[in-house]
């Protein structure tokens, strides 16, 4: 019964804009399968061989004198090592622009497509973002190649028959079928990607990677990324990208963006929970209560404030964080959102422009020199720029380490900390630091704040 269910969704001619249920015509149709949707949606699947080197480990002898006199200077130097990377990339336009995930081909330093038709390409990556876990190559040399169509993925809908094709293992290319078994997944995935993602249960396993999900029209609807696994192996539970997001990156990347430019919100917020919606008034527990707002979030200069609740944002719901943040990179920078404000018991409509987080005041970014006891260590400014490239709080304030340096690295400072106190110093500003480091003493004491946390590291010099 449930074959027959699925012939019958699935025998729609490619030209049909909207699916059809109709009873199959004749055996050969029956027959068919998913066989027109695969020839039409395959060869613009690619596979992506990548070349990453990875620094070596030094040998732990490497700095004593006394084997470097018998096996000479040279005796354990760290070796790069070459690490291959196997997976799948979706051609976008006939003119060679290509998705596939950063964790594939973000590092790497060679880059090699192969086609359907067995035709190779070298391709670098000209637009990448870890956090998405997306990234736009281009092809070198490349015309007239076979693109798929990018479909609005707000319209997906869950029990949707999809294919998943891609690369799995490098056996070659292959096609899964399945249906869409979620959406608005956050917070779910495995791998470098956050945020928001369609969930299938079409098999997808290690070289699946940046490959297609493509509905029974032939359209892509996500970049497969990520699995749930214990084994290592498809469990059923597997998560793509939406191609909304995936068009927001190519957009830019045509325009020739160097990295992703993400709208800031400013904002901290918790999900709506049943007792929360309980005292204010709600029916449900739909989505997010604002907790903090920094004062110059586009929100804030909107008119929101701490307390309010956000329902919709663009006519689609969002319940958490990670959904409004994927909203408003889809909406993207230089345009505006129009938002569903919930305040004292009613609901407003409220237009929010999109912008990426203004780098005011000044960061100083500031980094020490040998003069100080941890040169390298670079510190800035804690302003809306810092704070969203480190994802830290929108309350904090002070002075930020951008990065330790091998000195600082050594000492216990990571990057992301705000240096509060050096020794009996209060640490206002970047010249601060650099002062109180410029001939401290015999011994050291920094005071961190560390996500929250407060770090106290001593040293003697």
């Amino acid at each position: 019964m449930l074959r027959a269910l699925l012939t019958v969704l699935l025998l729609i001619p490619a030209s049909v804009a909207l699916a059809e249920t109709r009873v199959p015509a004749s055996q050969s149709e029956i027959s068919l399968g998913f066989a027109p949707v695969v020839k039409q949606a395959a060869p613009a699947v690619v596979n992506i061989y990548a070349k990453i080197v990875r620094p070596g480990r030094a040998n732990p002898f490497f700095s004593d004198p006394f084997f470097q006199d018998f096996f000479g200077r040279s005796f354990g130097e760290p070796q790069p090592r070459v690490q291959n990377s196997l997976g799948s990339g979706v051609i976008l336009s006939e003119d060679g622009y290509v998705v596939s995930n950063y964790h594939v081909v973000g590092s790497a330093t060679e880059i090699r497509v192969v086609t359907t038709d067995r035709r190779e390409h070298s391709a670098q990556v000209v637009l990448g973002d870890k956090e998405s876990d997306i990234a736009i190559l281009r092809l070198s040399e490349a015309t007239d190649l076979p693109f798929l169509s990018l479909r609005d993925s707000d319209h997906v809908e869950v029990g949707e028959l999809v294919l998943a094709i891609g690369n799995p293992f490098g056996v070659g290319q292959t096609v899964s079928s399945g249906i869409v078994s979620g959406l608005a997944r956050s917070g779910t995935a495995t791998g470098n990607a956050r945020g928001y993602f369609l969930q299938t249960d079409a098999p997808i396993n290690p070289g699946n990677s940046g490959g297609a999900l493509v509905d029974v029209n032939g359209d892509l609807i996500g970049i497969n990324t990520s699995i749930l696994t214990r084994s290592g192996g498809s469990n059923g539970i597997g998560f793509a990208i939406p191609a909304n997001l995936v068009a927001e990156f190519l957009r830019q990347a045509r325009q020739g963006a160097e990295a992703f430019q993400q709208p800031w919100a400013g904002m901290s917020g918790q999900p709506m929970t049943a007792d929360i919606a309980e005292s204010l008034g709600l029916d449900l527990p739909g989505g997010f209560v604002l907790s903090g707002l920094h004062p110059l979030s586009p929100f804030a200069k909107a008119g929101f404030r701490a307390g309010d609740v956000i329902t919709h944002m663009d006519g689609q719901e969002v319940n958490s964080p990670p959904e409004m943040m994927f909203r408003m990179a889809v909406a993207g920078i230089g345009g505006s959102a129009m938002v569903i404000r919930y305040r004292g018991g009613a609901s407003e409509q409220v237009e929010v422009a999109m912008h990426p987080a203004p780098d005011e005041p000044p960061a100083q970014e500031t980094t020490l020199d040998d003069r100080t006891v941890l040169p390298g260590l670079t510190v800035a400014r804690a302003n809306p720029a810092v704070i969203a490239g480190l994802t830290l709080s929108v309350s904090t304030e002070g002075v930020v380490v951008l990065d330790p340096g091998a000195y600082g690295n050594r000492a216990g400072i990571r990057r992301g900390d705000v240096v509060e106190r050096i020794n009996d110093r209060e640490i206002i500003s970047p010249a601060d630091v650099q002062q109180a480091l410029t001939d401290p003493g015999r011994r050291v004491r920094m005071v961190l704040n560390r996500r929250g946390q407060s770090v106290s590291l001593r040293f003697r010099l």
